[in-house]
């Protein structure tokens, strides 16, 4: 599976977990790495958003931002 988004591109998270702290308050971060699939053929990324670090996601978790539609 290649990956559907670019290192730099803005995305936001899908469905956030209300619960979670990590969060961006704007709901949007920046990809910052490209990461192989796993057992399931699904690609993840490092993503990031100013003030809350970097997380993983898989691909399926995220979307391209709005305006970039």
């Amino acid at each position: 599976m290649s990956h559907k988004f670019q290192i730099h591109q803005l995305v936001r998270i899908v469905h956030p977990r209300i619960s979670d702290k990590r969060a961006s308050a704007s709901g949007i971060y920046e990809v910052t790495r490209l990461m192989p699939a796993d057992q399931t053929g699904e690609v993840s990324y490092r993503i990031k958003s100013s003030g809350f670090g970097e997380r993983a996601v898989r691909e399926s978790e995220i979307a391209a931002r709005a305006s970039e539609i």
